[in-house]
């Protein structure tokens, strides 16, 4: 019997957030706070989807594309299959990482 391929490092470091959104399944909406975030992904308390279930996740105007990577019954983890580079989304993430990557944003 094969074992199962070992899990893939992130690629960012996720940055504790409380960003309230909407996570729009094929067939249901739901709220949901995001309380870890990076360019990479997010995990979602209050929302559980089924894993590998596609949903977009609303916040600010914005709609953000990603995948159920792991599911609890009340948190998901998604992987964002594009990443975040700008928007509303992207900006809280960087002023919840501190003056330091908001210095960052300006220099670019």
């Amino acid at each position: 019997m094969p074992f199962p391929p070992p899990p893939r490092a992130r690629r960012h470091a996720r940055t504790a957030v409380s960003i309230d959104v909407t996570v729009n399944g094929v067939l249901n909406h739901v709220e949901g706070c995001i309380r870890d975030l990076s360019e990479g992904g997010a995990r979602i308390d209050g929302a559980s989807l089924p894993e590998r279930t596609r949903c977009e996740i609303h916040y600010a105007g914005q709609t953000v594309y990603a995948v159920v990577m792991w599911s609890e019954f009340d948190r998901m983890g998604v992987r964002f299959p594009y990443e975040l580079t700008s928007g509303p989304l992207y900006n809280a993430l960087e002023r919840a990482r501190g003056p330091a990557a908001l210095l960052r944003i300006s220099v670019q």
